[in-house]
């Protein structure tokens, strides 16, 4: 082949992933039907943080090898692949794909181990050598066109993206149905943490867990204020630790504030359980002087009118 002939720069790689919580099995996760576009999402959006751009890098097949999900994975561009590597180096990549597995299966964390291959090559003990790693990756060509199963999931994402807006609503009214046999929330009855008051301007609460109904006013009043709420939130709630608040605020940009604020109040009400109380909500809305919401959540303007 000429040198400096116009054929394209393309190379091929397998990311190979395994979590390090027994609890989590990526594979597994990727075999079910209903977490597969939640796993393939967060990939996709992991990977285009590391190249800067939705295209930059392209997944031809994920393989599920127990213990590892392995990514086979595809380059069209040298510098694409250069800023692969260097966020794969530094570990962005690594806490983007966690941060975005986090959010789109609603779990606490997902911590991952990664390795990157090419060919018989393994990369990570030569990522410092980054031409090498380039080179090896160049002279592993794709073997296959982009698996069907693949392009499905592509579309379904395309879909989901454009359509989340339209049913969003829809889908807070049908979460919130008493029949759903999905909810966050555990049961009413369940016995409660120790702290079974609490003083609120003066006078004694009865603590109690949140309910679909605390849900949906938070969402609705908090406003701009949802992620100082988050970080009141945060001092004892590990599941919003800090790029978990900022992530939420980027993906749900487009529904607007009340779904932001409802999905930072979803994942303190799933990591928490029993522990997701009125009290701990009430305390951060007063930590940011929304008295009045709280007074809201707390039926303290259910007898006066409306003005």
């Amino acid at each position: 082949k000429m040198a400096g002939s116009s054929a394209p720069w393309i190379g091929s790689a397998y990311l190979f992933l395994q979590s390090t919580c027994k609890t989590i099995v990526l594979p597994s996760l990727y075999e079910s039907s209903q977490k597969k576009p939640s796993v393939f999402k967060a990939l996709k959006l992991a990977l285009a943080d590391s190249t800067g751009s939705v295209n930059g890098v392209d997944m031809l097949k994920v393989h599920c090898s127990h213990p590892h999900l392995i990514v086979q994975l595809k380059f069209c561009k040298q510098e694409n692949c250069r800023r692969f590597l260097q966020s794969y180096r530094e570990g962005a990549l690594q806490e983007s794909l966690q941060n975005h597995l986090q959010l789109s299966l609603a779990m606490t964390t997902v911590p991952l181990e990664m390795e990157l291959k090419a060919g018989n090559e393994h990369l990570d003990s030569m990522l410092k050598d980054e031409d090498r790693c380039l080179e090896c990756i160049y002279r592993e060509k794709p073997d296959r066109l982009r698996d069907e199963e693949i392009t499905e999931l592509e579309e379904h994402l395309k879909s989901l993206i454009l359509h989340q807006s339209i049913n969003n609503n829809m889908a807070v009214k049908d979460c919130m149905s008493p029949n759903s046999p999905s909810l966050p929330y555990p049961s009413q009855g369940s016995s409660l943490s120790p702290q079974v008051t609490f003083i609120f301007q003066g006078e004694e609460f009865a603590n109690r867990m949140l309910t679909p109904d605390d849900h949906q006013k938070f969402a609705k009043l908090v406003s701009k204020k949802w992620k100082q709420v988050g970080r009141s939130l945060q001092k004892n709630c590990r599941a919003l630790r800090d790029p978990v608040i900022d992530n939420l605020a980027l993906e749900y940009d487009r529904e607007g504030l009340y779904e932001q604020a409802y999905q930072l109040l979803l994942r303190f009400i799933q990591s928490e359980g029993k522990k997701a109380t009125i009290a701990r909500l009430i305390a951060a809305l007063e930590e940011n002087g929304l008295l009045s919401l709280a007074e809201e959540l707390l039926g303290l303007h259910a007898n006066e009118d409306c003005s």
